[in-house]
């Protein structure tokens, strides 16, 4: 809910060949909380969509022009859109974004729609980051895991010979909500309030009751899955101790399912920035855990980077999802092209 990422990068779908610039900007108030309004699939879909396609386009001319570059430069877009609803168990995700308008504002051929196959085929249809983690990862010491921590939490654990992917759990969603409610701002900046805070034992064998945490994967999570009501009587600041221990509890809880413990862990996504996550992971790990920066990723660009990436998989028929990354019965391409107007 915070905004939009956009990256450049040069790939083949298999190798990345090189990292270029990114571009960042926040949604307006007035987008975000329309965006908000929307999300399980309710309200002015339509609407929505088209404004959050419009703010996707400025964003791709501002990150052109600011690097001299224009519209045949690129090939191609990937373009993930919002997700609103993920109900793999109904065979049903939701990215709302459409791929003909940004084809058009842009004038550059656009992928969208990249997890509907997956989930038609009987995937969950997340995480859809960990082929581009694995690509990155080739000269990273093994096992490794990489957490993304966006608005739900998922982690990419990558061996010399295997990967496996599944949401660990709540990532800033339910904080990122706690602060805004109690005190209007969108998130915890720093972790201030959650170092400020202690952590309340009650509520958080609550939480952590959740059958989610018990269930092998392949499994994923939609932004709204938990209810935070528990904390109800907590202060501002414990109650948001008691989701980051939250957060990191349920990462912990991940690793029984890996087939052998990392050696060390990479984080990416906002939550990164978030002082008391990142403590309270190391502590809950016991081993190291480091912003992907440290080995020269890029983590406010990352996910827009492996959109692009799966874009160009999507172009060469490659797949977008494994049986060991979203429990899908094959290895599955997907994606729709929108070409861009006069393009062959």
């Amino acid at each position: 809910m915070d905004g939009i990422d956009a990256a450049i990068i040069e790939t083949d779908g298999e190798t990345v060949l090189a990292s270029g610039p990114t571009a960042s900007t926040p949604y307006d108030e007035a987008l975000r909380e329309m965006l908000r309004g929307v999300l399980g699939g309710d309200g002015p879909v339509a609407e929505v969509e088209r404004e959050m396609t419009l703010a996707h386009a400025e964003l791709v001319a501002s990150l052109l022009r600011d690097n001299g570059l224009g519209a045949r430069d690129i090939p191609v877009i990937g373009f993930h859109g919002h997700t609103i609803l993920h109900r793999p168990q109904d065979h049903r995700t939701w990215q709302i974004g459409d791929g003909a308008l940004l084809a058009d504002r842009t004038g550059i051929d656009v992928v969208g729609d990249f997890r509907s196959a997956d989930v038609a085929a009987g995937g969950e249809g997340a995480p859809f980051a960990p082929l581009y983690h694995a690509a990155l990862s080739r000269d990273q010491e093994m096992p490794m895991a990489v957490l993304n921590l966006g608005g739900v939490a998922n982690v990419t654990w990558i061996g010399d010979d295997g990967l496996l992917a599944f949401d660990t759990g709540p990532g800033n969603a339910l904080l990122d909500d706690w602060v805004r409610e109690r005190t209007g701002r969108p998130y915890d900046d720093g972790g201030k309030r959650a170092i400020a805070g202690n952590a309340d034992a009650r509520v958080l064998g609550e939480l952590l009751s959740d059958p989610y945490f018990d269930r092998p994967p392949p499994k994923s999570l939609d932004r709204l899955d938990f209810d935070a009501s528990a904390l109800a009587p907590l202060s501002t600041n414990d109650g948001a101790a008691t989701l980051v221990i939250f957060t990191c509890r349920a990462v912990a809880r991940a690793v029984r399912h890996f087939p052998a413990p990392p050696r060390h862990w990479l984080v990416t996504g906002g939550g990164r920035h978030n002082a008391a996550l990142m403590a309270g992971l190391a502590d809950a790990l016991g081993v190291a855990v480091q912003p992907v920066e440290t080995v020269g990723w890029d983590g406010d660009g990352l996910e827009a980077q492996a959109f692009a990436y799966l874009a160009v998989r999507s172009l060469r028929g490659l797949p977008l999802s494994l049986p060991e990354t979203t429990g899908v019965p094959r290895p599955q391409t997907g994606g729709t092209l929108h070409p861009a107007p006069g393009s062959v």
